[in-house]
């Protein structure tokens, strides 16, 4: 018996006697803190990016966070080691920093890009993602590529969520058996398990925000054009916006600051979001007493009934007001009810022909690929089903979608259709109480959902982790405002994470490393 429990223990052993290297310990560890142990020789990036790699063999099995890694992983990590040594041990920003990247972000290595589906594996992009660009540029180690909902879960609404034919099914590291939330949920879980330092995600409507709340990590959703989305597989160009997750504000903050900007091949939306960028970056904005003053709306009609969530949320409005928030309570947002409707809105028809045309885009660049179009994609989930288990979960969102003609007199209604609600909704009440930012739950529930009143206007949010249920499975707050509102949000946000400390790592995990160093 003892044996047994040895050998089903073997992966994690093999993981700490590998990295006995090292007296830093990186579990957990923030990007400032690594930076630290870089300028004391206490830390190589080879040291930290074979922890990492090691955690994914260990531990991936079990989540399935992780598509693949890249091979060339350590190479890049020597080569940051010896840039750094020529600098004199200085290291900050992204440099050396191994960062994790949902599989719809192109990388133009031994890598695929995928979207967690076979119909691209083996394809070639044509060059690196806007984002990914910006990434190497500040030095940052690609680590590999996080797992997903299908098609950022534009392919079938009976599908599970966190389910892709390449990656399998995504598990929720604090409780295997829950929903991590998707689409980015590989992005999510990498962070949390401590697969990864750091990690990218894209939302068109709530796949940032969602997953990193139920994961128990931190979340920005970016106002939509601030990050390039050129070379990342679209859902809704309108709608679509690429993001960090990380396990602190701090961490994610240092991620925006290194992906944001123009780009020449997103030219529209970057070139009018750019303006937004505040002149010396956004880490400024990382101040303690950031809460001071700061005007939030809690909108009352979006949080659950629930006694467990009320208590845990009233004690954090409890904490805004004793770091100097002015608390306006008792919101609500104008046809919350229409907003939430796909159809009523007009969010479902207009991204739905949005998602036929982009995608249709996307893969007419790619410089090789087994499909072309949509409707190829379409015929080859027919033809591999076995693969991509169409018999079960079908793909009625992209048959949908095919049956669309273009942007036309619906379409054009439905789009206008958001920006009125939304000036009449999140705008309006915003100018009215003089609010620099709304309070939500992070989460799905059917009365909750703020991601969407944020998707359908491109506006900017960010999810901190506020709790845990009975069975420990997290939930996450979110924090809301106007296009280009990032600096107000990221005072507001890691105000609430410096004055709260709410996260901590799987217990399953820690439980699980624990038991294994008892044996050592």
């Amino acid at each position: 018996m003892a044996m047994m429990k040895f050998m089903q223990l073997f992966p994690l052993l093999f993981f700490l006697l590998v990295h006995h290297g090292t007296s830093f310990p990186i579990r957990e560890a923030t990007i400032d803190e690594i930076h630290e142990a870089f300028l004391r020789y206490n830390l190589s990036s080879r040291a930290l990016v074979e922890f990492y790699l090691d955690e994914i063999k260990a531990l991936n099995p079990i989540l399935a966070a992780v598509i693949e890694v890249n091979p060339d992983a350590l190479a890049l990590a020597d080569q940051a080691d010896k840039k750094r040594r020529e600098n004199g041990g200085i290291s900050s920003g992204l440099r050396g920093i191994p960062i994790l990247l949902k599989d719809n972000i192109a990388t133009k290595d031994k890598m695929n890009t995928t979207a967690g589906s076979f119909a691209l594996l083996d394809s070639v992009v044509p060059r690196d993602a806007g984002v990914v660009a910006r990434l190497r540029k500040a030095g940052a180690i690609i680590l590999g590529k996080a797992s997903l909902s299908e098609w950022a879960y534009f392919r079938s609404l009976k599908a599970p969520v966190a389910w892709c034919a390449r990656g399998g099914q995504g598990r929720n590291p604090y409780l295997l058996s829950v929903d991590p939330c998707g689409s980015s949920s590989g992005s999510a879980v990498g962070v949390a398990a401590n697969l990864a330092m750091v990690s990218l995600g894209t939302e068109t409507d709530g796949s940032i925000l969602c997953p990193s709340s139920s994961n128990s990590v931190v979340g920005i959703k970016p106002t939509v054009g601030l990050t390039s989305r050129s070379g990342v597989i679209p859902g809704s160009p309108r709608q679509d916006s690429v993001g960090p997750i990380c396990r602190t504000v701090s961490d994610a903050v240092h991620v925006l600051d290194a992906i944001v900007g123009f780009d020449p091949r997103d030219a529209e939306a970057t070139g009018n979001a750019s303006n937004f960028i505040p002149k010396g970056g956004y880490t400024q904005f990382l101040k303690t007493d950031g809460l001071k003053g700061k005007r939030l709306g809690i909108l009352r009609n979006f949080f659950p009934s629930d006694p467990l969530l009320e208590r845990t949320f009233e004690n954090h409005f409890r904490t805004l007001r004793q770091q100097g928030a002015i608390l306006v309570d008792n919101l609500q947002i104008a046809n919350k009810s229409t907003i939430l409707d796909l159809v009523a809105s007009g969010e479902g028809p207009a991204v739905l022909a949005e998602l036929k045309l982009s995608l249709n885009s996307y893969l007419s660049e790619l410089l090789r690929s087994p499909v072309r179009s949509l409707a190829d994609v379409i015929l080859f989930n027919n033809r591999h089903s076995d693969q991509e288990k169409t018999q079960e979960y079908g793909q009625d969102i992209f048959l949908a979608a095919q049956r669309t003609k273009g942007i036309g007199a619906a379409e054009r209604h439905a789009q206008d259709n958001m920006v009125r609600l939304s000036k009449q909704g999140i705008e309006k009440l915003m100018a009215e109480r003089n609010l620099d930012a709304v309070v939500a739950p992070a989460f799905v529930t059917a009365e909750s959902r703020i991601y969407t009143v944020l998707a359908i206007g491109g506006y900017p949010g960010i999810s901190v982790p506020a709790g845990y249920r009975v069975n420990g499975v997290p939930f996450g707050i979110c924090f809301g405002g106007l296009r280009g509102s990032e600096p107000k949000l990221i005072e507001i946000a890691f105000g609430f994470e410096q004055a709260s400390r709410i996260r901590k790592p799987p217990p399953s995990i820690k439980v699980f490393v624990s038991e294994t160093e008892s044996l050592l």
